[in-house]
């Protein structure tokens, strides 16, 4: 199992159109292949910090999320609305790696 932490920091006057565009890219998110979960919501310890926790069945399942069309959208859609990069960790067989 592929766990994922990604960390993203987002503009204060565009926090509500952030989370309205990831909950619907997390409709199409949980249809695919291997996505046993996948959840985002503001950190308690900075209301200006959105945080998603995914779990994959598999690093490949991971990957195919990563080129799906609404990742693309979803880039696209909130790049302008982020104080600075995602950080994402990927966790797996006691590993972990930082993107």
């Amino acid at each position: 199992m592929i766990y994922v932490i990604a960390t993203t920091p987002m503009k204060p006057e565009n926090k509500d159109d952030f989370i309205k565009g990831h909950k619907a890219c997390t409709v199409e998110t949980l249809k695919e292949k291997g996505c046993i979960s996948y959840d985002g919501n503001v950190s308690v310890n900075n209301p200006n910090q959105y945080v998603v926790v995914e779990r994959w069945e598999t690093r490949d399942d991971l990957t195919a999320h990563a080129k799906a069309p609404h990742m693309k959208v979803w880039r696209e859609y909130s790049a302008q609305m982020k104080t600075g990069p995602t950080v994402i960790e990927i966790i797996s067989d006691g590993k972990v790696e930082k993107l």
